[in-house]
Parts: C-alpha cells; sequence; structure tokens
C-alpha cells in the first residue's frame, strides 16, 4: 500500500471522528437541556402540590426548598437519558475512528505519529478521551461529555488547518526510544489535566449557582443542580491533577535525559524546556497550596485553569512564536 493512501485514509478516519464527535457533541447539551428541564420541574413540583392542597381545603404553606447542601452530592439524581447514553456511544464510536487515524499515520510514516505539532495534537486528544472513556469505571463524568467532545472537536479542527504537514521522515534529533516515553507520558498528563480543568470549569459554575440559591435569587443554569456538589467536583479535579502532576514529572525527567544523550546537557533554558517547568511549578503549587495552605474553593479552582491554560500556551504560542532546539515541534 502507497503511503499516500495510508497517509488518505488517516486523514479520512480523522475527520469521520470529528463528525461524530460532532453528533455526540449535539446528544450531550440535548442531555444538558433535558436536565434543566427536570431541575425546573422538580423545583415546581412542591408548590403545585401545595397549590393543590390549598384548593382541596386544606392549610398549605408554601415554602422555598434549600439549596444543595456544598458538602455531598447534589440531592437531585437525574436518570441516565437516552441521549446520554447515545452521547457516549457515539463517544466510543469517535474514539475508534480517531484511533484509527492516529495508527493509520503511524503505520505510514513506520515510526510513532509524534514528530509534529500535528501528530503530537492527533495523539493528545485521542489520549484526552481515551482517558475520559477508562475513568467511566471508577467515576461517573459522563456529565463533562459535551466539554470533552468540544475541546476534541475544537483541538482537532484547529491543528488540521493550522498545523497539518504530510508525512516526511523523522529527524535525526527525534530519532531515540526517549521520543515514545517521553512524548507518551506527556499525552497522559495532557489527557488527565484536560479532565481536571474542565471539572475546574464546572465547579466555578456550580460554586456562583450555589451561592444564588443559598441567598434565594433566582435559579439559572438549572442542569448544574444534577451534576456532583462544588466541593466534589473539587475534590475530583484535585485527583486528576495529581495523576497527571505525576505524568508531568516524568515528562520533564524523561525530556532532561533524552536532552542529555541528544545534545549531551541535562538542561539548557530552551523555551520549550523553560515553559515545561514553569507548567509544572504551576501544578505543583496548586497541588501543595490547597493540600497544606487550605486554598479551597474558587481561588483552587482558579489556579487549576490558569496552570492547564499554560499547558495550551506552551504547545501553542511557544511552539510557534518562540525559537528554540524544539524547534522542530512546529513543522
Amino acid at each position: 500500500m502507497l503511503l499516500t493512501d495510508l497517509e488518505n485514509y488517516s486523514t479520512i478516519a480523522l475527520y469521520s471522528a470529528m463528525i461524530v464527535y460532532a453528533i455526540a457533541f449535539v446528544f450531550y447539551a440535548v442531555d444538558l437541556a433535558n436536565r434543566s428541564g427536570d431541575a425546573a420541574a422538580a423545583e415546581r413540583a412542591p408548590v403545585a402540590e401545595a397549590q393543590t392542597a390549598a384548593a382541596g381545603g386544606g392549610v398549605a404553606t408554601l415554602v422555598r426548598q434549600a439549596p444543595p447542601s456544598r458538602a455531598g452530592a447534589s440531592p437531585l439524581k437525574p436518570r441516565r437519558s437516552r441521549s446520554l447514553r447515545i452521547g457516549f456511544s457515539l463517544t466510543v464510536l469517535g474514539f475508534l475512528l480517531h484511533l484509527g487515524a492516529t495508527v493509520l499515520r503511524g503505520i505510514g510514516a513506520e515510526r510513532v505519529p509524534w514528530a509534529n505539532m500535528y501528530e503530537f495534537a492527533l495523539t493528545a486528544t485521542c489520549a484526552i478521551v481515551l482517558i475520559f472513556l477508562v475513568v467511566q469505571f471508577f467515576v461517573d463524568l459522563r456529565f463533562l461529555g459535551a466539554l470533552i467532545t468540544g475541546l476534541t472537536i475544537l483541538f482537532l479542527g484547529v491543528t488540521k488547518v493550522n498545523f497539518y504537514v504530510a508525512i516526511v521522515p523523522l529527524q535525526p534529533a527525534l530519532d531515540s526510544y526517549w521520543l515514545v516515553i517521553h512524548i507518551l507520558v506527556a499525552v497522559l498528563a495532557v489527557g488527565f489535566l484536560t479532565l481536571s480543568f474542565g471539572l475546574s470549569v464546572l465547579q466555578l459554575m456550580q460554586t456562583r449557582r450555589e451561592a444564588r440559591d443559598a441567598q434565594g435569587g433566582t435559579p439559572t443554569m438549572r442542569f448544574l443542580s444534577t451534576f456532583p456538589a462544588a466541593v466534589r467536583l473539587e475534590d475530583l479535579a484535585y485527583r486528576l491533577a495529581i495523576i497527571g502532576f505525576v505524568f508531568w514529572t516524568f515528562t520533564l525527567i524523561a525530556g532532561s535525559i533524552w536532552a542529555e544523550a541528544a545534545w549531551s546537557r541535562y538542561w539548557g533554558w530552551d523555551t520549550k524546556e523553560v515553559w515545561t517547568f514553569v507548567i509544572w511549578v504551576l501544578y505543583a503549587g496548586y497541588i501543595h497550596a490547597r493540600a497544606t495552605r487550605g486554598w479551597r474553593g474558587t481561588r483552587s479552582a482558579w489556579l487549576s485553569i490558569i496552570a492547564y491554560t499554560a499547558v495550551i500556551f506552551n504547545f501553542t504560542i511557544v511552539n510557534v512564536f518562540f525559537k528554540g532546539l524544539h524547534a522542530y515541534s512546529g513543522l
């Protein structure tokens, strides 16, 4: 089979995956809308019962329900709607197509598909979806489906338009088994940190909703009442960030060992090296501040979001606009 054939099949599989992810996103969005409807109906039910009792001659007192406790899960337990099940099934299908696109790219190149920004993005987004699917065996995070599929479509679309390159031979500096180790732990780190980021964003939204409910304000973002409480979201984000931080630590270590083998020094203050270390410091600070300094709530969530923003900055701005020994990653 010709190299161009495998490259074309990889592209077709990628476009197919993006289409399936987009359809899954729609079903996740429908599920969120249904959650809002269920929450609104649950809020109206006590009032309707009281009005019925009053109409029947009884004495009724309209009492506003207390908001969900910040210490536990939200009281409304939504059923697993058909939209959610379809969206999750489509996510699995999209992942298989996505994985096929990545594998075909690697077979066509006769190497691991991690030699440039396009290939790294292809693999990293595949890892994000894979970790999202695997995590469901331990904790139900399917409510993140819209965010995960949305980010995946965005990342793949931007990468395909701006960073796509045809298959080329591996550059001498990358021709090492350390490439496999270094990039593998990096994409796993990005996968876990992306889930942590998503949970931190939801934590901020949930915190705002809970504060408004506690003050007796007009209910907003009702679908959030079917999500875990802000404290639970924060705890999940923190745990996933720890796993991602461990992988990122190995990324830093493996990169240093590889640098010594390729350039005869462990550290050279290259722009990419510096930003990899900056990300490590930000996540170390986030974990340390929450564990020992009592940084909880919105401060913790914002620090997590800032750290993930540095990850995206490292992949985009640093790779494109900063020159250095890692300039090949922008090809």
